[in-house]
């Protein structure tokens, strides 16, 4: 039967008389009121909980849960907080398996109805659950090796460890690489579709970015007795870590080579780590009783295999939160806490970001790096180190903007302070 066009018109008059448009305000204020009015979510303080962030402390973090028919479904995009997981059989979110970074779960479960399981890939045998498996060094280090601790927990023969892929990674040999030095030899697999995993093994998180950068006691331990043994030390007793030739689009300092050859002259091996094997920056940093080094990836390598009595001087290239969680993570791994140094005079940051963080180039001030290196010993008397010319340190801003097609602008000391992951 045909409707009517002339009462469907006045029926929507009526509807717009008695029913005003909401402005974007008002729908806010609406919706901040609803929020107030709900009741709140209960707060969880048990360690044991999972839906609490994980502790060096222990806890949850570190207990395995196995899970018998768990559903593994992959992440949704490139977001910092995704939906996805691990499900029970009975498509429950499993919160053990979720990943936290800076006390925030970066997991969120999809609806239980809506898990879809219909079609599922079928994976038989005992699997590690590994988390989030990521390309970048950095993050690799401290978000996708968490859980490895595991691998020495779990009685019996695995075969292999699962992870969910962020920003499309995909195995890599850094990954096979570093399993092996862990003294394993398995499978690496990222999800790409709903899996159905006949058992799966779940350790809690051990390590991670925020308050858990200590790792939890059993996380520690399994890197001690595991993680790179037949390693020896090879190389000089005084290292720097150079990142000048990985280039400014990775974030540095202006005029490093300034003070590679000041450190040169003092007896400092210039190391690119980039450049070599896992297993040759593994024997360096043994190697060296004084390592010097920007904030960055190559010091979070550093403190798992570092040497007893072994001292590290961080200098800080940004002002950042950053460089705290590397000395965190170098304190509790070592024993001793890397001598942090800042001697920042001005962040040089992308103009759209507008904050110090893992693009921007840090401007030192050279004299008093110099005096702050020598009143901790790691160098000796020195003719003065000579602040950088300003037109030479605009030429170089002026050529990464010509080069990046990038602009950068100047921030002060205390302006723009980030709290970027590295």
């Amino acid at each position: 039967m045909a409707r009517n066009p002339e009462k469907r018109r006045r029926k929507a008059e009526v509807q717009a008389v008695e029913t005003p448009v909401e402005t974007p305000k008002a729908r806010r204020q609406r919706k901040a009121a609803e929020v107030a009015e709900a009741p709140a979510a209960p707060v969880i303080t048990d360690p044991m909980d999972p839906r609490t962030p994980p502790s060096a402390n222990g806890g949850w973090s570190e207990t395995v849960q196995t899970v018998q028919g768990a559903y593994v479904v992959p992440t949704s995009g490139r977001g910092l907080v995704q939906v996805g997981g691990v499900f029970d059989a009975d498509r429950g979110f499993v919160h053990q398996a979720v990943h936290w970074r800076r006390g925030r779960a970066l997991l969120e479960p999809i609806r239980p109805r809506r898990v879809p399981v219909d079609g599922a890939e079928t994976l038989p045998g005992r699997w590690l659950w590994g988390g989030i498996l990521l390309n970048h060094f950095g993050h690799f280090l401290t978000e996708s090796t968490p859980r490895l601790w595991g691998l020495a927990a779990v009685d019996g023969p695995l075969d292999g460890i699962l992870f969910l892929h962020k920003r499309n990674a995909e195995v890599i040999p850094l990954h096979s690489t570093f399993l092996r030095l862990m003294g394993h030899d398995l499978p690496i697999r990222v999800v790409e579709k709903v899996t159905r995993v006949e058992e799966l093994h779940i350790p809690g998180q051990g390590f991670g970015i925020g308050r858990i950068s200590a790792g939890t006691n059993r996380f520690r331990e399994a890197f001690r007795t595991t993680f790179a043994r037949d390693i020896a030390a090879d190389g000089p007793e005084r290292l720097y870590i150079s990142r000048s030739a990985l280039g400014p689009k990775r974030g540095g300092v202006i005029g490093e080579v300034f003070i590679e050859e000041h450190l040169a002259k003092h007896g400092y091996e210039v190391f690119h780590p980039q450049h070599h094997p896992l297993e040759v920056q593994i024997a360096r940093y043994r190697a060296a009783k004084d390592i010097i080094a920007l904030d960055g990836s190559a010091l979070h390598l550093a403190a798992f295999c570092a040497a007893p009595g072994q001292r590290v001087a961080m200098v800080r290239r940004r002002n950042s939160s950053v460089s705290k969680a590397i000395g965190i993570h170098l304190a509790a791994f070592t024993g001793r806490g890397a001598d942090v140094i800042d001697a920042i005079q001005t962040d040089w940051v992308l103009k759209a970001k507008g904050n110090a963080d893992r693009f921007s180039m840090g401007e030192l001030n050279m004299p008093e790096l110099q005096q702050k290196l020598h009143a901790l010993g790691y160098i000796g008397d020195d003719a003065p180190w000579q602040p950088l010319d300003a037109d030479w340190r605009d030429g170089q801003i002026a050529r990464l903007r010509d080069e990046y097609r990038k602009d950068y602008i100047p921030l002060t000391r205390g302006a723009g302070v980030a709290e970027a992951a590295e």
